[in-house]
């Protein structure tokens, strides 16, 4: 079995510079073919010169998509083959221009006929497949700049991840955990505070006998994350998103997100017209996650956490 066959999308990146390392290899022997002294990776920089009488290095960088030390780098090595030469800019001495010697001319004009048949034997290559790879190069290379593959794989392991995640409701079994979860994020920022002991030390009074919820999230069976949505006597807010803490061991798994959608969607079952929760803006991938769940920045309210400096609502 052939081996990419065998291993699959994993060796993407493996068959892609195989096949650029074959078509590298042929490309060299073409331009011997035709007597023209190019190296394969000088052609880019070279094509922008043929069109322009004369360009910056930065503005050939710019045309090709090259970093400026990478087309520096072309620039250097074609001048010692005396294919191009550079002098200052007559508009502007601070700067440097590049243009193509006479002996880089003379290629121009040779190359022509290997244009042609380059292209000729790529349409007639084309003719042959069920695909345009021209068409599909255009339209990953366009993708990629939209989403990298590093952060489609990153979203992937998220998924996976959350796959084996349950979100369960609050039950006696799990006031340990509530608590322990709740202290440990606290004290890792701040210090423990009036109102958190009257919520975790009885969730049951504090929080459920008033009409509020406490959700679990469990990984593997494992309580590693805690929401709750407590009741307030307020006009313009139900109910509140609190106590939010995820174990450190459970980070990058998206229980927060799995967590407050939950919460979330928990208020709206309950005819909520909208969540109101405290935060302080030094817990910026919190923020950030409040954020992505709708949360936008409200005016300062009364609260009884001296450690919250931005309130935020939901409109459910």
């Amino acid at each position: 079995m052939n081996f990419f066959d065998q291993v699959g999308k994993m060796a993407i990146g493996s068959r892609l510079r195989f096949l650029t390392d074959q078509i590298a290899a042929d490309a060299e022997q073409i331009y011997a073919l035709f007597g023209v002294s190019l190296q394969p990776k000088w052609f880019p920089v070279f094509y922008v010169l043929t069109q322009h009488e004369s360009e910056t290095i930065t503005g050939i960088a710019k045309e090709i998509g090259h970093s400026h030390v990478s087309v520096s780098k072309i620039v250097r090595e074609m001048i010692k083959k005396g294919l191009v030469k550079e002098k200052k800019d007559k508009t502007d001495g601070r700067k440097t221009v590049v243009s193509l010697t006479a002996e880089g001319q003379e290629v121009a004009r040779r190359i022509q006929a290997q244009y042609h048949d380059v292209t000729a034997a790529i349409d007639e290559l084309q003719s042959q497949t069920q695909h345009d790879l021209w068409r599909a190069i255009g339209e990953w290379e366009y993708l990629l700049e939209q989403k990298s593959l590093l952060r489609r794989v990153q979203e992937q392991k998220k998924r996976r991840e959350s796959s084996g995640v349950q979100i369960v409701n609050y039950t006696p079994e799990y006031k340990t955990a509530f608590r322990a979860l709740n202290e440990e994020w606290i004290s890792h920022y701040f210090k423990m505070e009036a109102a958190d002991y009257k919520a975790l030390d009885d969730p049951e009074g504090y929080i459920l006998d008033k009409g509020g919820y406490i959700l679990v999230a469990l990984l593997d069976g494992k309580p590693l994350g805690v929401c709750a949505l407590i009741k307030m006597d307020d006009p313009d807010y139900q109910y509140e998103l609190a106590k939010m803490a995820v174990s450190p061991e459970a980070r990058g798994k998206n229980l927060g997100w799995l967590l407050g959608s939950a919460i979330a969607n928990k208020a709206r079952e309950l005819g909520a017209r909208a969540i109101y929760l405290e935060s302080n803006t030094m817990l910026k991938p919190a923020i950030s996650l409040y954020e992505k769940l709708g949360f936008r920045k409200v005016g300062g309210r009364p609260t009884p956490y001296e450690r919250a400096n931005i309130q935020m609502e939901l409109i459910l």
